[in-house]
């Protein structure tokens, strides 16, 4: 009600609008006497003791604190505390006008790329462009108007702009123009921004209730008739109610001492905070959660996460209620409860939204200046978010069975507890503190050494060289580093960080030292156990990549507001070189801590996601590495960290025995191998070969201790089930191998190495041929000669492909023989010749006949090899060896590739023949015996043709209905063939025709070939017995066939008959008018034919359509 009297200021449009503003406090009028001179002069240096003391009060106090502090408040110094109550810095304005403090980011409708558009460049530009005019300052209330410039899709426009501030920070704003987002527009920008960088130009008037203070009645009367008088249609009724309720005594304005006042500044109880929009940061999270990762929605929601972070790193206040408001609206995502009704899981880049959610909260609840109060609200909604039941699991699958973050739970006690979801560590978290005096000091100095704290009885404070440790489980540590960075300590986090990686690298040390104790004793068992059953690279908190962006970017030089030092133990010190050993870096250090990681051995987790993410943390870490460039220091460091790794046992993962469900180290150690190999090619081909092993799919592999004995039962053979990125990880193997053939070209001693130790580890075929292509590429570059080793190295591992599929299915196998034969010829003829001798062990008969022998043979590889005729010849009797091997193996599929390889070796080809023959009786089809007899026909082998041809017509069986048989053709083919060859050979086909054919039509064709010329045309030639006649259908043997043309025809006639439809009348009318024609070319045809049809009607007088169909065609 006050506020929207005392909204309506002179110089504003009455019709403009405003949002009623949040609750003022109640300003006692009691302020002192006198007039002010308006306006205020510059600031002079030295400052004066007012200004410093009024700007320290302006900064911390409430003004109501100052009111009820002093009876009495000389006006000057009410000035003066309002004038440095506003916001002197435009860091926080421009925070809260886009995304990102440097401008590089669109706004978070994500529908402009234009920087210019930002709200905070606009309101620059707008304020450079001098459109921001009648700014007045009353009390802590800043009012003025910006036009906005006409564009060519909206006019000009007048924005009224008003502003409240306290202690330094805008807490509430509202703008004409309506705008609708999470940050402040380009208006209100530009009217913070004038009041920031022109003050002397803003006309400042103490809170309107010191004004009012000063009236004397009549001047009051004046002042709220005249207040209503210009804006009579709006307050009016307003005005007459509070008239009402003044003037009544019991009503409850009159039981207030005071007046609400929107220019006095904050009460007490107020929160001094940045003014958030609330609910257009629910609205906008809402809208980009049901885009469902579409239109950049999960953009939009890390750059929110993004400025959580940045918040947080300005200590402000609202990265904990923003982050509060962003889950809340990920809990109420209606697509939790559809997903876990459907059993199906988020995708991945919204799950990694859930992950960085929690790793918000995790640094939220570790700020070391929190208050008690507001932790223990943050745990309460934690723990409120975590019992819902579709609050995502930290997994992404099922639940894991890690220890707890704090190591308070007993030894067993997990087995029993719920899954763990996204918000489980920083519920843990919220148990941790940073009383610890070793940790204080830590953070405090960087002086802080052994010489300054003696209680290092046990030696776990300091390392050999007198620098602090940190003990405490390493993701859990390294969330402290985190959460010091995150809330603007990045000095603090620094030397924590170096702390840890101390302890990392002292740990890494005394396990050395350990292994190498008990060395024998763990080799001679072969068994290992994981000693971190919860790696460190995929971790949920990610500790590695926490210590490396610690170390690279902090460690470059102080950052922003690392001037501001965390005092937990009243000791600082900000020398930075101190913090490191001579001839140390920070990105040394950082490089270190990154392989300290990566080499660590650590079980593959649980679920899809989990695993993912293991492969997808390491690669970001080897990322940044890739980024680094190596110099003397970091070669020494890598060569260290090198032997470590070998030399570590189960600590290592590539340690000489690494447990079965070991995280490979194949992605890594390709990087360290690049690395090394410059510098020192032994370690590096050395701690390659070592990483090459995949135990998971060893079947040999020993399982040693799980402690975890319920995974074992889905161990199988070659597979394990559990491993979901498996295929992944084996071509990453590849990718490993790839990289030492590639290095190792020349070197044929290193080669045979690597060959040996891929043929030990590498299981996939695909793989192993990959390989063998890319050694082949490598052997055969254009700009050199062949590497004749590499070449034996490709064709070796080609051979292994082909021992390996040949007994399983593979869609690639045609093209693995092909590839395979190119390769033997690059080799030499010896190569070629090798393979054909052993085709057995490496192809199918068919395979070796039709590519292995049929390429050696040809022009081609003659060419390529440059073959003289003694070695043509030898190549040749190899191939033909081999045909004759398959043709006996396989006659079906190889007999008519022997033929043809054999046809220029007389005794080869006749063996080969030979072979078919045999072989026609039982295993060969009628198919593949007239293929192999046409072959014959088309050499210049007739007999043999017909020969072969009637032992593939007594496999033959054709049915009445099968017209249209493929078989047809080549059964005319034969007839003709016989025809050709005499009478003799046609007599003898023709009983083997009528026992195989039982179709009409082809038994008519045949005959009516058979008809047409005088057979024994092809033996004309060289016999005289031929008269030249035709044949008589009327005697042997195409009487025979005439015979059983007819019977064929009247069987098929009853056939069809039997189940005809009327639809099919007229094509059995031309049926019946085909098997007439048949009839008729024997001698008593026409009577035979008669008597047929007559048996038909006999038969079928009860189809008296059809059969009058039948009578007028045939009578």
């Amino acid at each position: 009600m006050a506020s929207q009297r005392i909204c309506r200021r002179s110089g504003i449009p009455p019709s403009v609008p405003f949002l009623q503003p949040p609750a003022k406090r109640l300003c006692l009028l009691c302020g002192g006497p006198g007039s002010a001179p308006g306006g205020l002069g510059k600031t002079h240096n030295p400052e004066s003791l007012l200004d410093i003391a009024a700007r320290r009060v302006a900064e911390k106090w409430p003004f109501q604190r100052v009111e009820e502090r002093f009876e009495r408040i000389p006006e000057p110094v009410q000035r003066r505390i309002v004038y440095w109550s506003f916001p002197r810095s435009e860091k926080e304005i421009c925070m809260y006008s886009s995304f990102n403090s440097g401008g590089d980011e669109s706004g978070t409708s994500g529908e402009n790329n234009d920087e210019t558009q930002l709200p905070f460049l606009r309101g620059v530009t707008l304020l450079e462009g001098g459109w921001v005019d009648n700014v007045l300052q009353v009390g802590f209330h800043l009012s003025g108007t910006v036009t906005d410039t006409a564009t060519s899709s909206q006019p000009e426009m007048v924005c009224s702009v008003s502003v409240s501030f306290d202690r330094c920070k805008i807490t509430a704003v509202t703008c004409s123009c309506g705008n609708k987002d999470i940050f402040y527009c380009a208006h209100v920008v530009a009217l913070a921004l004038y009041r920031v960088r022109k003050p002397e130009q803003v006309k400042l008037h103490l809170p309107i209730s010191e004004t009012l203070f000063q009236m004397s009645r009549d001047q009051l009367q004046k002042f709220v008739q005249y207040l209503i008088s210009v804006h009579h249609t709006e307050v009016l009724p307003t005005a007459q109610k509070l008239a009402d309720e003044i003037l009544s005594t019991n009503s409850e304005i009159n039981q207030v001492h005071g007046a609400p006042d929107p220019t006095a500044g904050a009460s007490v109880d107020d929160e001094n905070c940045w003014h958030l929009d609330e609910e257009q940061v629910q609205e906008q999270v809402k809208l980009f959660l049901s885009q469902g990762g579409y239109h950049g929605s999960g953009k939009q929601l890390n750059l929110l996460f993004s400025k959580v972070r940045e918040m947080l790193r300005m200590r402000d206040s609202n990265g904990a209620r923003m982050l509060t408001l962003i889950t809340e609206q990920f809990m109420a995502d209606p697509r939790l409860a559809l997903w876990r009704q459907q059993g199906t899981t988020m995708n991945d880049k919204y799950r990694q939204l859930w992950d960085e959610l929690g790793a918000l909260w995790m640094c939220i609840v570790l700020n070391p200046h929190c208050k008690t109060e507001q932790k223990c609200s943050w745990l309460r909604e934690l723990r409120r978010w975590n019992s819902v039941d579709v609050c995502p699991w930290e997994d992404g699958n099922h639940g894991n069975d890690l220890p707890n973050l704090t190591h308070s739970l007993p030894q067993g006690a997990h087995e029993s507890r719920p899954h763990r979801t996204v918000f489980t560590r920083a519920i843990e978290a919220c148990d941790l503190h940073w009383q610890d005096r070793h940790l204080q000091h830590i953070i405090a100095s960087d002086l802080y050494a052994n010489y300054c704290y003696h209680d290092n009885q046990d030696g776990s404070l300091f390392d050999t060289r007198g620098w602090p440790m940190w003990h405490e489980h390493v993701p859990t540590a390294c969330a402290r580093v985190d959460a010091l960075r995150s809330h603007g300590y990045p000095r603090e986090a620094l030397r924590l960080a170096i702390a840890v990686v101390n302890t990392l690298r002292r740990q890494q040390q005394r396990q050395l030292e350990h292994f190498r104790r008990h060395k024998k004793e763990l080799l001679h068992k072969a068994i290992t156990s994981i000693t971190n059953m919860e790696g460190w690279v995929g971790h949920p908190l990610d500790p590695i990549g926490t210590l490396f962006s610690t170390l690279t970017e902090t460690g470059r030089g102080a950052e922003e507001g690392a001037n501001t030092c965390l005092d937990l133990s009243g000791t600082k010190n900000n020398n930075q070189s101190s913090l490191l050993c001579e001839g140390e870096s920070y990105g040394a250090l950082a490089v270190e801590t990154a392989l300290i990681g990566l080499g660590q051995q650590r079980v593959m987790p649980d679920g899809l996601y989990a695993q993912e993410k293991v492969c997808r943390n390491e690669e970001q870490l080897l990322a940044k590495l890739q980024e680094v460039e190596l110099d003397d220091t970091l070669v020494k460091i890598f060569r260290k960290q090198a032997v470590f790794l070998l030399e570590s046992g189960p600590y290592s993962g590539l340690g000489e025995i690494v447990h079965r469900e070991s995280v490979p180290m194949h992605t890594f150690t390709r990087y360290l191998f690049t690395s090394l190999l410059p510098h020192d090619a032994e370690l590096a081909y050395k701690i390659a070969l070592r990483a090459m092993r995949l135990p998971v799919l060893e079947s040999t592999a020993s399982s040693g201790d799980l402690s975890r004995p319920h995974h074992m039962v889905s161990v199988v053979p070659n597979r394990y089930p559990r491993w979901f990125t498996l295929s992944h990880i084996e071509s990453q193997q590849c990718e490993l191998a790839s990289t030492m053939l590639t290095a190792a070209k020349g070197d044929s001693c290193k080669l045979e190495t690597v060959l040996e130790s891929i043929q030990k580890n590498i299981h996939s075929s695909s793989h192993i041929f990959k390989l063998a292509q890319d050694a082949f590429k490598i052997a055969t570059l254009m700009d050199s000669l062949p590497d004749i080793t590499l070449l034996k190295v490709s064709l070796e591992l080609g051979l292994q492909v082909m021992r390996i599929t040949l007994s399983t299915l593979n869609w690639r196998r045609r093209e693995m023989v092909r590839w395979l034969v190119t390769c033997a010829t690059e080799v030499g003829v010896y190569a070629l010749d090798s393979i054909m001798q052993s085709w057995f062990t490496l192809f199918t008969p068919t395979e070796a006949t039709s590519i292995v022998a049929t390429t050696v043979m040809s022009n081609t590889t003659i060419v390529r090899l440059r073959l003289d005729c003694h070695q043509q010849e030898n190549l040749a009797s190899s191939a033909r060896t081999l045909a004759l091997q398959c043709a006996m193996k396989d006659p079906q599929n190889c007999a008519l590739s022997a033929l043809t390889l054999c046809e220029k070796d007389h005794i080869a080809f006749e063996t080969a023949y030979q072979i078919v023959l045999d072989a026609a009786v039982a295993g060969m089809s009628y198919t593949q015996l007239f293929t192999i007899a046409r072959y014959m026909e088309h050499r210049g082998y007739p007999m043999r043709a017909y020969k072969l041809a009637t032992l593939a017509m007594a496999h033959l069986n054709l049915s009445y209905n099968q017209d249209t048989h493929p078989a047809i053709n080549d059964v005319l083919w034969a007839c003709a063939l016989s025809h050709s060859l005499g009478k003799n050979e046609l007599a003898a086909v023709i009983p083997l025709v009528v026992k195989s054919v039982k179709c009409a039509t082809v038994l008519s064709d045949i005959l009516r070939r058979c008809t047409l010329t005088t057979p024994g045309m092809v033996s004309a030639l060289h016999s005289r017995r031929n008269s030249g006649k035709l044949m008589s259908l009327d005697k042997a043997p195409l009487r025979q066939l005439l015979d059983a043309t007819i019977g064929a025809y009247i069987n098929t006639t009853h056939s069809r008959l039997t189940h005809i439809s009327p639809r099919h009348y007229s094509e059995f009318i031309e049926f019946l008018g085909k098997s007439r024609e048949t009839f008729l070319m024997a001698h008593d045809g026409h009577i035979q034919f008669t008597q047929f049809i007559d048996n038909l009607k006999q038969i079928y007088k009860g189809k008296k359509k059809l059969m009058m169909l039948v009578r007028e065609r045939f009578g």
